[in-house]
């Protein structure tokens, strides 16, 4: 049985029969573009995630306030934890500053709105106060201008560096942001750097902050109680854990946790947030094969359709070759063959949409951070899955033909 010759007699029908193969293959292509499209978007989403989190570095940790324990259980008060206030943290890196390389930070305000001359932000920006090893600790790069001096950090000098969103809002394209004034709740700051793009997970919050010296964000909040988080990283990654209960136990003894209880504060490396993230993106994963398979079975469904009328409207060839010397075999390997071509047709048309739809929707999600991605797996898959759909719609078909009687096939009209 010549194979070869049985693909080029299922192209010779599809060519004849060019209208109907186009809308069966369109619907294969619907598909195959939802399954790797989909597919492909989940994994632009994860390497930009993986991106983001590439410049926390794996040997660093954060120190923060523990969630509030609501649970009652055998009549137990509910437990509430104090915040970390400026004391506890200054204590702690004077602690264990010389083991480890220690940054603290503090959230002054989710919501600030920033002015410039006559424009102004939304009010969603963040203004965070930083010590003089946060950013580079945390990743964020300055693109232009400096970083903190030391005499910014020391004498609380009303400075910032600002993040790209912030610009976009208040400064116009030709407008340089260095060593302009801008208006931060209700004080002027010069603005001595510009932060490079970075995106977040959680699609942008990032660039939307204003970092001003941690002493000069205490100022701003005016008395307000604030909550102080602490990034420690050790010098040697092979440390890290050895590192994390050294700082376990100081941070104990700042806070001063009684022997035998619970810390009064989380502690969680910064590469346990990327292995958080990839168990979501694993069960979008399966969330999105799931959608696409169902797509990909109302295909199969319809290309099975649409074969079977292909087999009515062919009675009358299928006695000719029967008469011929046709077996059943060959007839049900030309069908077969014909509904794997359309099936594979209609993939590869698929693919070409679910590519560039797929790296849209991630660079939508993440606000243009995520990089350009070719999924070589997902393409072997929805291959494999159209030859699959293919074989599943064309072998009842395929074995209905077979199964014709030549004498009657002939007398069709």
């Amino acid at each position: 049985m010549n194979y070869l010759e049985n693909i080029r007699e299922a192209l010779r029908s599809i060519q004849a029969n060019m209208l109907r193969t186009v809308l069966t293959a369109l619907i294969i292509a619907i598909g195959i573009t939802a399954l790797v499209g989909i597919l492909t978007a989940i994994d632009g989403i994860q390497s930009s995630v993986d991106n983001s989190f590439s410049g926390l570095g794996a040997n660093s940790f954060d120190i923060r306030n523990r969630d509030v324990f609501r649970i009652r259980k055998d009549g137990e008060k509910e437990k509430n934890y104090p915040p970390i206030n400026y004391r506890q943290a200054k204590m702690y890196k004077a602690l264990f500053g010389k083991s480890a390389v220690i940054g603290m930070k503090t959230n002054v305000t989710f919501n600030a709105e920033i002015k410039y001359e006559s424009k102004k932000t939304n009010p969603n920006s963040r203004v965070i106060g930083t010590d003089e090893n946060f950013l580079d600790m945390k990743g964020y790069k300055v693109s232009e201008g400096r970083q903190f001096s030391s005499n910014d950090l020391e004498l609380a000098t009303n400075v910032c560096i600002v993040g790209v969103d912030v610009v976009s809002q208040i400064f116009g394209k030709n407008i340089s942001p260095i060593n302009k004034e801008i208006n931060i709740l209700g004080g002027k700051f010069k603005v001595i750097g510009l932060l490079e793009k970075k995106g977040s997970f959680m699609g942008g919050g990032d660039d939307r902050v204003v970092f001003v010296p941690l002493e000069t964000g205490r100022k701003l909040a005016h008395g307000r109680s604030l909550t102080f988080d602490i990034v420690t990283a050790a010098i040697n990654i092979k440390d890290v854990e050895n590192v994390m209960e050294e700082a376990r136990g100081a941070m104990r003894i700042v806070r001063q946790d009684a022997l035998g209880t619970p810390d009064s504060f989380s502690i969680e490396r910064s590469d346990s947030l990327a292995k958080q993230s990839e168990n979501i993106t694993g069960v979008l994963r399966i969330g999105g094969f799931g959608i696409g398979f169902i797509t990909l079975l109302g295909a199969a469904i319809a290309l099975m359709n649409i074969m079977m009328v292909s087999v009515t409207e062919r009675t009358r060839e299928i006695g000719i070759r029967k008469s011929l010397g046709a077996t059943p075999k060959v007839i049900r390997t030309q069908f077969l063959i014909e509904a794997i071509v359309i099936c594979i047709l209609g993939g590869l048309g698929g693919l070409m949409l679910a590519i560039p739809i797929g790296n849209v929707i991630a660079n939508g999600i993440m606000s243009g951070t995520s990089s350009f991605i070719i999924p070589w797996l997902w393409m072997f898959v929805g291959i494999t899955v159209c030859v699959i759909v293919g074989l599943f719609s064309g072998i009842y078909p395929a074995f209905k033909a077979s199964k014709l009687d030549p004498i009657e096939s002939l007398r069709y009209e």
